[in-house]
């Protein structure tokens, strides 16, 4: 009897223990701490049978983080582990813009993700640039109406814009890492394209500023940005001279645009010559891909157009940036549906049972439709985290109308900055990549030859200048 009763008092005290461990692991992550998945590690979200995947050595990881318990608001992310010393490489965050497209049809399956969806929408194929090969990579799909994501509550989805989703992102970000603990100090980075140009800033923001709050302390290092949407005026600007200075609409268009059109006014489109003028632009780039001015577009029978005709809204959203869904394919958005529609793929995702499928489409024309606030210009956010000491490098493919180099030079001329290195060229593999500028406080780089989605165009030359990033080291400057 007395060894029964030391071994139920050691069990006791050995439990004791552990509850204290558990609550001041749980302490630890401050408001988060009530999760329930905290010793889980996100091993339920293990993705083990992906239909068409080809052999890895890494792991990934796909599922639900619910943002809003009340709502029942889910994100859906991807997660795929570095291929190689996936303990000692940081953890990045990728996001594509619209607003309303997905990160997994772009960022994951299209651009810099370790798999490639093959042009039957059945198979998949390794990537050889993909960014996994230099960090831990995030893919997540924001806001809820956005690829798999969802809520619960429909009203969620009439109060749309940038502030909610990036409230809702930075959520998703502290609840993901409680499912995956050893991340919560890794150094991290987020990056994106598009419309991402506001959404990016905007959460590292955030982030800035709830980092006042050690318990909350994410170990943001900088941004990248491709492509992005930065301030409306001067993206519109960059825009038409764009279209003018690469032969797509006439001298006379261009200059009564240059006459009638005020960006920086809320009343622009009031002018009905600017209105007629502006609309000219956009009529010659429905004849081609705006997103990449020297390709061919994507004919037959494929559904690659889903959500991309160029409908612009100007009268209806004046204080916007009218947007063009999507991004370069000609035909891979087609297969990109047909492949997230399968019964097999959405299971081994853990998007449903492989019975009760989800809806799936690379862009939301809601959400493109109905966006309720979009910050006239994140310059602002730049200044203050150069401030901070922020690394922020951006990038333009120069084959892209859509937001052309033209308006991400015009936007990052206006901060003002001093110039640290002259413009020159950089390479990759003895050839030039694109050409390049260093600020105080800020890297700006163009991909030679490269659409909107850079990394579809120039995998390779991607890879390095994402490697440079990281590294916060010059792409080379010498054959």
């Amino acid at each position: 009897m007395d060894f029964v009763l030391r071994v139920m008092s050691f069990l006791t005290l050995a439990l004791i223990s552990l509850l204290s461990v558990i609550t001041t692991a749980g302490a630890r992550h401050g408001q988060w701490s009530n999760d329930k998945k905290l010793s889980t590690w996100g091993t339920e979200d293990l993705v083990t049978n992906l239909p068409g995947q080809p052999k890895v050595d890494f792991r990934h990881y796909s599922g639900y983080v619910t943002v809003n318990e009340k709502n029942g608001r889910a994100l859906f992310y991807w997660f795929y582990e570095a291929s190689t010393l996936p303990d000692e490489k940081p953890l990045v965050l990728w996001l594509n813009g619209g607003p309303g497209c997905s990160s997994v049809g772009y960022g994951a399956t299209q651009e810099i993700g370790p798999f490639i969806i093959d042009t039957d929408g059945h198979a998949l194929k390794v990537n050889p640039y993909a960014w996994n090969r230099e960090a831990n990579m995030l893919f997540l799909e924001s806001p809820v109406g956005v690829g798999f994501s969802y809520s619960n509550t429909t009203s969620d989805y009439d109060n749309l814009g940038d502030d909610f989703t990036a409230n809702d992102a930075y959520t998703f970000l502290h609840k993901w890492f409680v499912k995956f603990p050893s991340y919560r100090t890794r150094i991290f980075y987020i990056a994106g394209e598009s419309y991402a140009g506001k959404y990016v800033p905007e959460l590292a923001e955030l982030i800035h500023d709830k980092n006042k709050d050690p318990s909350l302390y994410i170990d943001l290092r900088g941004i990248l940005l491709g492509n992005p949407e930065t301030c409306d005026a001067e993206d519109w600007r960059g825009m038409v001279d764009y279209a003018w200075s690469h032969a797509v609409v006439s001298d006379e268009t261009h200059k009564t645009i240059r006459e009638s059109c005020d960006f920086n006014r809320n009343d622009t489109w009031s002018n009905e010559d600017c209105y007629q003028a502006v609309d000219e632009v956009l009529r010659q780039y429905k004849e081609i891909d705006i997103y990449s001015l020297y390709t061919s577009v994507c004919i037959g029978n494929s559904t690659a157009s889903d959500g991309k005709s160029p409908q612009m809204m100007f009268r209806s959203t004046s204080k916007m940036m009218p947007r063009i869904m999507g991004g370069y394919d000609p035909c891979l958005d087609g297969y990109a549906k047909t492949y997230y529609n399968r019964p097999d793929v959405q299971k081994a995702l853990h998007v449903s049972d492989g019975h009760r499928l989800k809806n799936w489409i690379i862009c939301n024309m809601n959400i493109f439709d109905h966006w309720l606030d979009s910050k006239e210009s994140v310059l602002p956010i730049y200044k203050k985290l150069i401030a901070a000491g922020l690394r922020i490098w951006v990038y333009s493919g120069d084959t892209d109308g859509r937001v052309p180099v033209l308006s991400t030079r015009y936007s990052l001329t206006s901060l003002g900055l001093p110039i640290t290195r002259a413009w020159r060229p950089w390479y990759h593999q003895k050839q030039v990549g694109g050409w390049l500028q260093e600020y105080e406080g800020l890297t700006f780089a163009t991909f030679r030859g490269a659409g909107h989605a850079v990394p579809i165009f120039k995998p390779s030359e991607s890879l390095a200048f994402f490697t440079s990033f990281l590294l916060g080291e010059s792409p080379p400057f010498e054959r």
